[in-house]
């Protein structure tokens, strides 16, 4: 089922474009990033999807219709840091926000312990950490158990351990069943979390696709032996790899995506080859990521 679809939306400030007739489609369950530099264009999309911005053409769909105040009921968003009281509980907080979007009161508890925040839930809201205000306005995001979930930097200013908490919270979050869009600059943290993303730049769209495929796109496997020779031969003879080169005394194979680095070491070891080196390197989105920059220059 297709959650979004975007039509070459386009967003201009007299004589700045902030986004540029963009195009792509999410999927019921993915965790979509969108990613780029500061600037690309991320917040400005996230505005326009939420309706808080006017697109200056094009259009776009939420659960294929047409935005709508039903189909708004159905996001649940953090595109800026929360305002909440400072004097407030978290359980508190949360029901002037229950009030407001006409939640179950009940939904309150139940939301504060997916969030983590329930022992604390009593805590005036100047007590917590930055993490944890951040693990509260996810909450609130999450109070009418919206089947989407919009998050803008949802680790930016966090120190360590706090990105941490908000990481293995996201993951929980999608384990859950919800589709999940979050905008953010650190690569390391798209991928870990994210199952599809999106490259942006200056209002660009450079690229679309499924992290696990753009990351196997970039494994390579190192092999080498004593007897480099034979190995070589092997190698050559090997129906596995779409790219091979020998690099100083190693050999660096980029192995087909069905390829396994134990089904290579079985079938070397059948051709009775003895490696004295074996590494799998894989790839990681900051790679992919300068790459489709360089390209684009």
């Amino acid at each position: 089922m297709t959650i979004l679809q975007t039509n070459k939306l386009t967003k201009k400030y007299r004589r700045l474009t902030a986004l540029n007739q963009l195009d792509f489609s999410i999927e019921k369950g993915m965790v979509f990033g969108l990613l780029g530099p500061n600037g690309s264009g991320k917040t400005t999309t996230l505005g326009m999807l939420l309706s808080v911005l006017t697109p200056t053409s094009g259009s776009f769909q939420w659960f294929g219709e047409t935005p709508s105040a039903k189909s708004r009921k159905k996001i649940g968003a953090i595109l800026e840091i929360p305002c909440f009281l400072p004097y407030m509980t978290a359980s508190q907080n949360l029901k002037v926000i229950a009030r407001i979007k006409e939640c179950p009161i009940a939904s309150i508890d139940r939301t504060l312990k997916q969030v983590g925040l329930y022992e604390r839930r009593n805590d005036p809201f100047k007590t917590y950490s930055l993490g944890m205000k951040q693990r509260l306005a996810i909450g609130a995001a999450l109070l009418a158990d919206p089947p989407v979930l919009i998050l803008d930097e949802p680790t930016n200013g966090l120190d360590p351990q706090g990105i941490v908490e908000i990481r293995e919270l996201i993951q929980e979050i999608a384990q859950s069943g919800k589709t999940i869009i979050l905008a953010s600059h650190l690569l390391d943290e798209v991928q870990k979390v994210c199952t599809d993303f999106m490259v942006l730049r200056k209002g660009e769209k450079l690229f679309q696709g499924s992290v696990r495929e753009a990351l196997q796109e970039q494994i390579t496997i190192e092999v080498a032996a004593k007897d480099m020779e034979a190995l070589q031969r092997a190698l050559s003879d090997y129906t596995g790899i779409l790219k091979l080169e020998k690099k100083d005394s190693i050999f660096v194979l980029t192995p087909q995506k069905e390829t396994e680095t134990n089904d290579l070491s079985q079938y070397l070891f059948e051709k009775k080859i003895v490696l004295s080196h074996l590494l799998q390197k894989d790839g990681s989105l900051e790679k992919q990521f300068l790459n489709l920059l360089s390209e684009h220059t």
